[in-house]
């Protein structure tokens, strides 16, 4: 599934889970999850695009470990 797809899709689910004002401890871990799958989506998606602007191959780019990514700030 291509990357920006993937991220409004859990962007969709977010906000569905948000969106009735009320979040259960099982809404909360997936939450949680989706969190931290998009900050790996985005991450990837920075990464090819990245490669693209430098004359690297987006391809090359690869899905990095939660540990990784949420450690970045800003």
């Amino acid at each position: 599934m291509p990357v920006l797809v993937r991220i409004q899709r859990l962007v969709s689910e977010e906000h569905r889970l948000y969106g009735h004002g009320y979040v259960s401890a099982a809404e909360a871990d997936r939450l949680k999850k989706i969190d931290v799958e998009l900050d790996q989506c985005w991450d990837l998606l920075r990464q090819r695009r990245a490669a693209r602007k430098t004359g690297g191959n987006p391809a090359a780019a690869e899905v990095r470990p939660p540990e990784v990514v949420e450690k970045y700030s800003g």
